[in-house]
């Protein structure tokens, strides 16, 4: 493992780190937090996908002839590194920018690239990921939204969850299921959806700091040109993976949530609450902090000799986790009396932090995942994975 950037990784770190010191601190809220205005907040954020569009920074990995740099995933952390040193969180883009469009640069024809990468790489266009269900999370294979071709259009019917930023989306990735009568991971085709189509209904789902940044959307008969089809019918499976594969480089590393330093500093400003047992807890989150750095630097070397990581990421998912729960809590406790209040920055962290157990893969698939692949432990035996999905119990 080698915990140095590489000559061509530094002049890639000083050229980002130089583009951002030149900017003006985009000051953009937590959008997490319900008190954030979101016309404010979108109207922020736009403004900054902009400023990165126009200095050339909107995509690092994206190919040239679409808009991005064309580098790989070694300076896609390097980038999200300067980012959190910048000070700027997850981007509302990222859906777009991170999923959506590799995906279809991947798998669309000419005319689908034509009309969505700019305007998304621009910030002109929101999108959102509809992909979850409420009986298909973890095992995604599992979707029942219906789309039934009719002419030149599909019918799109069913309902979808955990869809961050769907309110305010103009488009959306949407799986559903097209051939009940197969194996479930082989009859599902991947769409690009208009989010002002008739039909839709986006419902807010209200988290426990009062904010309502994901939703859930009911999908009643929704016409969907087969031109927003993406790849062949039945394809959507393989499709996915893609959006999958890079989601996992597009979501940012921990230190563009979470600062070790910020809590820190909040522990020496209440030193007479720290007490022995509050003063082991900070030491043992500074270890896990860096545990979780010395995991991605070990990630970064592997990509840098061409290898893909294995179980690295799953656990480095499931630490990332624990360190925003021990971290909330801690905030709690050196708050004192102020724990009470109904806003604040280390209530917010306090309530957001279950949620980083089930976003990206729940802990219980993450650990499956490193039984499996680290452990050399069996796998879950499947019946479900030769039968038609029609033929399944469904909840």
């Amino acid at each position: 493992m080698d915990l140095r950037d590489s000559p061509s990784e530094a002049a890639f770190r000083a050229e980002a780190r130089a583009f951002l010191e030149a900017q003006p601190d985009p000051e953009m809220p937590d959008y997490a937090d319900d008190a954030v205005d979101d016309a404010e907040f979108l109207s922020k954020a736009r403004a900054w996908q902009r400023a990165l569009y126009d200095g050339g920074w909107a995509s690092i990995t994206w190919p040239r002839e679409y808009g991005g740099q064309g580098r790989g995933p070694i300076e896609q952390i390097i980038w999200n590194q300067e980012l959190a040193r910048k000070g700027v969180g997850e981007s509302i883009f990222v859906v777009g920018v991170g999923l959506a469009g590799p995906t279809i640069i991947a798998h669309g024809d000419d005319a689908q690239k034509a009309r969505t990468l700019e305007p998304l790489l621009r910030g002109d266009e929101l999108w959102c990921q509809l992909f979850s269900e409420p009986g298909a999370g973890s095992d995604l294979a599992n979707v029942a939204t219906r789309a039934v071709r009719d002419g030149d259009d599909w019918l799109v019917t069913g309902q979808k969850t955990w869809c961050s930023g769907g309110h305010h989306a103009d488009w959306g990735i949407l799986l559903a299921r097209t051939d009940p009568s197969v194996p479930k991971h082989k009859g599902i085709t991947y769409f690009l959806l208009d989010m002002k189509s008739p039909g839709i209904e986006v419902r807010p789902l209200r988290q426990m700091n009062g904010g309502a940044h994901f939703n859930e959307v009911f999908l009643n008969e929704v016409r969907v040109p087969d031109r927003d089809r993406l790849g062949p019918e039945g394809f959507g499976w393989q499709a996915a993976m893609t959006t999958l594969m890079n989601e996992r480089m597009a979501m940012g590393g921990f230190d563009r949530i979470f600062s070790y330093d910020q809590l820190r500093q909040f522990a020496a400003e209440h030193a007479d609450r720290v007490d022995g047992a509050l003063r082991n807890d900070l030491g043992e989150l500074y270890t896990w902090m860096k545990t979780l750095e010395l995991l991605n630097a070990r990630i970064i070397t592997q990509l840098g000799r061409g290898q893909m990581p294995a179980a690295e990421s799953s656990v480095m998912k499931l630490l990332m986790a624990r360190v925003f729960s021990r971290a909330g809590d801690l905030g709690m406790r050196l708050s004192g009396p102020g724990a009470l209040l109904r806003r604040g920055f280390w209530q917010n962290q306090f309530l957001m932090a279950p949620a980083y157990h089930i976003a990206g893969g729940s802990d219980e698939i993450q650990k499956n995942i490193c039984a499996e692949r680290v452990l050399g432990l069996p796998s879950e035996p499947r019946q479900d994975r030769d039968r038609p999905f029609q033929d399944l119990p469904q909840s």
